[in-house]
């Protein structure tokens, strides 16, 4: 998967073509994000762009919030047989490495036999990529292991950790690798990537990028079916606390209470958790159709009419407070509070 095809990103995805354009790129890179956010899938884009056998250059790149348009410095065709073996995952010159499926970790044993396979020049390609993925798990003589290598890697060889868990690894190892930040992806970015990717119509690609907190793995996951019960739930809350009194406010909040979908494959709190995340992207929807009015911006823009028929129910400040108060309501369902489901609801349906 080229740079091009990756969703969202866009400046980080410049910035890397960039470097390989101009043959800068650091030697050691950390790809640090939220899981299922397209760390892994640039690390395999970037392998591509560094030994393609037909770079493109300034090459558009579309879609996304910002810009309608910007333009990559370099990016691989997608297409050679360079290209195809990478995203095969059969490239002799880039180098996956991930934990052990029993274990859950990555070993000193497994690290200097890649150390030793690094070393040597590419069989093929201009550049070998060492990807380490879930770098987090390396035990702590790995990474120590791994240290000189880092900080001198071969000057043919680029490695780069993904992690969702920087925190995890040493000082020592943070400190030799630039760390790439991928924030999350925006439900407007989520749902085009599932329209394009993977064919899936808009209103089966919105619910499950509005319930997915950021993660294409997460909308992917989640399911069709479920994702769209969940936003039903938390569209009928919004409905009904738009204009309702305290009475009609508590029967709204029963909109999400006990109404796990099927096949969610979670408790009662985090399903709560996931109708207030949807609930969050319908207020900002609003607040985007209160001040610009683009459609094209909206993380639900198949409820267009339903949330402009709101909107005159949520002036900036009482969107204000709402967002403020589902955000602080997410933090109470999770740990360490934990907080009751039904409580936190009614809590949320008296504050929106």
């Amino acid at each position: 998967m080229p740079f091009r095809d990756i969703a969202g990103h866009r400046l980080t995805l410049r910035l890397l073509a960039r470097a390989v354009a101009r043959r800068s790129l650091p030697p050691s890179l950390l790809f640090t994000g939220g899981r299922g956010v397209g760390k892994r899938r640039t690390a395999v884009a970037l392998a591509q762009a560094l030994n393609c056998l037909e770079p493109r250059t300034d090459v558009a790149l579309e879609g996304g919030p910002g810009p309608k348009e910007t333009t990559l410095a370099l990016d691989a065709c997608g297409t050679c047989t360079a290209c195809s073996r990478i995203a095969r995952g059969i490239h002799p010159d880039v180098i996956t490495l991930g934990p052990d499926p029993e274990a859950g970790n990555i070993k000193v044993d497994v690290v200097r036999e890649l150390i030793d396979r690094s070393g040597y020049r590419p069989f093929e390609g201009r550049w070998r990529l060492v990807i380490i993925d879930d770098a987090d798990t390396l035990l702590d003589s790995a990474q120590n292991a791994l240290l000189k290598t880092l900080e001198e890697p071969p000057s043919t060889s680029v490695f780069v950790l993904v992690t969702a868990q920087p925190d995890m690894l040493l000082a020592t190892v943070r400190s030799r690798c630039p760390q790439v930040r991928f924030a999350p992806l925006s439900a407007a970015e989520i749902a085009a990537h599932l329209q394009v990717v993977h064919g899936l119509a808009a209103p089966a690609a919105h619910a499950p990028a509005g319930a997915s907190d950021g993660s294409i793995g997460s909308a992917l996951e989640s399911g069709t079916e479920a994702a769209t019960a969940i936003r039903d739930g938390a569209r009928r809350l919004l409905e009904g606390v738009a204009r309702s009194g305290v009475r009609g406010r508590f029967a709204a909040a029963q909109m999400i209470v006990g109404k796990t979908p099927k096949g969610f494959g979670a408790g009662e709190r985090e399903s709560v958790a996931t109708h207030l995340r949807v609930l969050q992207t319908m207020l900002r929807d609003i607040g985007v159709l209160s001040t610009s009015g683009e459609g094209c911006a909206l993380a639900n823009a198949d409820l267009t009419d339903v949330l402009e028929a709101l909107r005159p129910a949520f002036d900036h400040a009482r969107l204000v407070h709402a967002f403020t108060a589902v955000h602080q309501a997410i933090d109470a369902l999770g740990p360490p509070r934990n907080g009751s489901p039904k409580i936190v609801a009614d809590w949320v349906a008296l504050q929106v």
